[in-house]
């Protein structure tokens, strides 16, 4: 049995669904939702490898690259911005984040 296109997209679908849903369903903790955000972004990149290597394009795995540096961007300024809204109100509930406006 041989690995093929369709077996990478359906792995990248059911991490993106997972996704989507860590976002839709728990919308109190911010590090479930930042992991959900990572967890699309991981889909993505699955995506743009497999059409890569399909279509014997070097682009998608570029693309790839640059998608991998943006998820590190995000992480880094999400976790600081996480770390910070810690500090000022000692919990991290989403619910609370309309206080942080100055």
């Amino acid at each position: 049995m041989t690995i093929g296109l369709t077996h990478y997209l359906a792995v990248a679908a059911v991490l993106f669904t997972i996704g989507v849903l860590g976002i839709f369903v728990n919308r109190k903790n911010v590090i479930v939702i930042l992991m959900s955000i990572e967890l699309i972004l991981l889909a993505v990149n699955i995506n743009l490898v497999a059409f890569s290597v399909f279509l014997h394009d070097v682009v998608g795995q570029i693309y790839a690259l640059f998608v991998l540096t943006v998820a590190a961007a995000e992480a880094a300024v999400g976790l600081a911005i996480l770390v910070t809204f810690f500090r000022g109100r000692g919990d991290i509930a989403v619910d609370n984040v309309s206080v942080m406006k100055g």
